[in-house]
C-alpha cells in the first residue's frame, strides 16, 4: 500500500506538472519601468522635469532655452534603458496613465513618430494561429458561398448568443442613441467609450464578425455600415472637418494618438507582401483598424455596396498642405493591406475541423428579451436609462477588469458558439486540451493494473 501511495503522487505530480502552459515573455511596461525610476534620484528628478515640459507644452509653445532644458532632460533619460523600452497593454485599466508615461519620455525629440506604437507587440506566429484558428468560425462562414442570408443578421445573431457580446452590445446602443437633454445629439465621448469597451473585451470572433461581416447586398451593407452608430459615432452635424484638422485634435489625446500609430505601424502596406502588409499579417492590421473604432479618428464603412473605409474628413481648404491631407485619406481608402484584409474575412479557406466539442451557448438576457437591431437603429433618439442600472453596469465594469488583471492579461480564446465552428491551432487552448487528455489516458490505466496487483497481495 505505501509502494502504491508513492506510485499514485507521482503520478499524480508529473499530471500537473505536464498542464503546465509556457508563457512568452512579455516587454516590460511603463508603469513598472517608472517605478524603478522614481527610486533613482536623478532620474525622477529629469522624469519631473520632463512631465512639467509637457503641460507647458499645452498650454503654450515652449521658447527655446526652455525646449533646449527639456531636450537635455529627455537625453539623460537615455540611459534609462527600462524606461526608453517600455510597452503598454491595450485596454488595460492603467492604459492611459501607461501611455502618458510613454509619450513623456519621447518629449520633444520623437514625440511627432505615430508610426511606432506604443502596444506590446503580439506575437507573429500567435497571430497567424489567430488567422487560422481563432477567426475561424467566421471564416468557416462567410467562405461559404453567399446565399440570401444576411451575414451581418447572422454576425449579430452569434453575438446575442455569448453574453458579455449581447450586453456590451447593447450598452454602446443605448450610449450612442441617447440624446442629451435640452439637445438634439447625443454623448459622442460617452458613445466612444462605450464601443472601445465592447471591442477590447468581446473577443473577436464575434466583435470581428459584426464589424467585417461579408455581404452581398446593400440591405446587408448597410447593416454592417451601421453596426458602430455611425450618426453618433462618426460623423459631423456641421459637415466633414478637414482631416488636418481632425489629426491635429487626435493628436492632442495620447489614446487616440497611441492608436493612431498602432494603426500605421501595423497597417502599413507593402507591394512585397503576399498579404499587402509589411508585417505579413491581415488579423494584426485588422486589430489595429478596430482599435481606432472609438477615437477622433473613427473610421467606417463609406457606403452599403462596398468594403472601402474612410475618416469622416476632406481635403478642402489645404492649400499648400494638400499631400499632407491626402496622405491622411489615403491609410485608410487607398490602403492595400486593410482593404486585403477585410476582403479576406469573406474569402479565407475555413481550417480543418477539429474534434472539439463547443460549450452551449448562453443567451444574453438582453437579447432574450428583445432582438437587438443596432445596425438598423433611427437616428438618435431619447432612450432613457436609469442611475441604478448605470451604476450596477458600473461595478460589473470594474469587476470584469479585476478579473483581467487577475488572469494576467494573456491573448485569451474563447470558443465561438458556432455548429460549423472550428477551433484549431498549434497553440490553442483546445490544442492544450488534448493534448493532456491523450497524456492522462496511460496513467490511468497503469493505475488499474496498480490496483489490481495490490488486491491481489492483499
Amino acid at each position: 500500500m505505501i509502494l502504491l501511495g508513492i506510485l499514485l503522487n507521482l503520478f499524480v505530480i508529473k499530471g500537473s506538472v505536464s498542464s503546465v502552459v509556457p508563457v512568452f515573455p512579455e516587454s516590460v511596461g511603463c508603469l513598472e519601468a517608472l517605478q524603478e525610476c522614481m527610486m533613482e534620484p536623478e532620474c525622477k528628478r529629469q522624469f519631473r522635469h520632463l512631465e512639467y515640459c509637457v503641460d507647458e507644452e499645452a498650454v503654450a509653445p515652449l521658447n527655446l532655452d526652455a525646449r533646449q532644458l527639456c531636450v537635455d532632460a529627455q537625453n539623460t533619460l537615455m540611459h534609462y534603458q527600462p524606461l526608453q523600452d517600455c510597452k503598454c497593454q491595450r485596454g488595460s485599466r492603467m492604459e492611459q496613465q501607461c501611455l502618458s508615461i510613454y509619450w513623456t519620455i519621447r518629449f520633444p525629440q520623437g514625440y511627432d513618430d505615430i508610426e511606432t506604437s506604443p502596444y506590446e507587440d503580439i506575437e507573429l506566429e500567435l497571430v497567424r494561429n489567430t488567422e487560422t484558428s481563432k477567426l475561424a468560425s467566421i471564416v468557416s462562414v462567410s467562405s461559404l458561398p453567399l446565399t440570401d442570408q444576411n451575414q451581418c443578421l447572422k454576425a449579430a445573431q452569434d453575438c446575442g448568443l455569448y453574453e458579455k457580446c449581447g450586453s456590451l452590445r447593447s450598452e454602446y446602443a443605448s450610449a450612442c442613441t441617447k440624446i442629451l437633454p435640452n439637445t438634439n445629439h447625443c454623448n459622442r465621448h460617452k458613445c466612444h467609450r462605450a464601443l472601445r469597451r465592447f471591442l477590447e473585451r468581446v473577443p473577436e470572433e464575434y466583435s470581428f464578425g459584426v464589424l467585417f461581416c461579408p455581404c452581398s447586398d446593400t440591405l446587408c451593407g448597410e447593416r454592417r455600415r451601421k453596426t458602430i452608430v455611425p450618426s453618433c459615432s462618426y460623423e459631423e452635424r456641421d459637415g466633414q472637418p478637414n482631416c488636418l484638422h481632425l489629426e491635429s485634435y487626435c493628436l492632442k489625446d495620447n489614446l487616440c494618438r497611441s492608436r493612431l500609430a498602432d494603426f500605421q505601424q501595423n497597417c502599413q502596406p507593402s507591394s512585397l507582401s503576399p498579404s499587402g502588409c509589411l508585417r505579413d499579417s491581415g488579423a494584426v492590421c485588422l486589430k489595429a483598424y478596430a482599435g481606432l473604432i472609438g477615437t477622433i479618428m473613427t473610421p467606417n464603412y463609406v457606403s452599403n455596396s462596398s468594403t472601402e473605409v474612410s475618416q469622416w474628413c476632406n481635403c478642402e481648404g489645404s492649400g499648400n498642405q494638400w499631400q499632407d491631407c491626402l496622405r491622411i485619406l489615403h491609410m485608410f481608402n487607398s490602403n492595400t493591406c486593410l482593404r486585403n484584409a477585410i476582403d479576406n474575412m469573406g474569402s479565407s479557406t475555413p481550417r480543418p475541423v477539429e474534434g472539439t466539442p463547443l460549450p452551449p451557448p448562453r443567451p444574453s438576457p438582453q437579447v432574450q428579451r428583445d432582438e437587438l437591431n443596432i445596425n438598423l437603429l433611427p437616428e438618435p433618439n431619447a432612450v432613457e436609462e436609469s442611475e441604478e442600472v448605470e451604476e450596477e453596469e458600473q461595478e460589473e465594469e470594474e469587476e470584469e477588469e479585476e478579473e483581467n488583471q487577475a488572469g494576467g492579461g494573456g491573448f485569451n480564446v474563447i470558443p465561438p458558439f458556432s455548429d460549423k465552428a472550428t477551433v484549431t491551432n498549434l497553440g490553442s487552448e483546445a490544442g492544450r486540451v488534448q493534448s493532456s487528455a491523450s497524456t492522462c489516458g496511460v496513467p490511468q490505466v497503469l493505475l488499474a493494473v496498480l490496483l489490481l496487483i495490490t488486491f491481489r497481495w492483499v
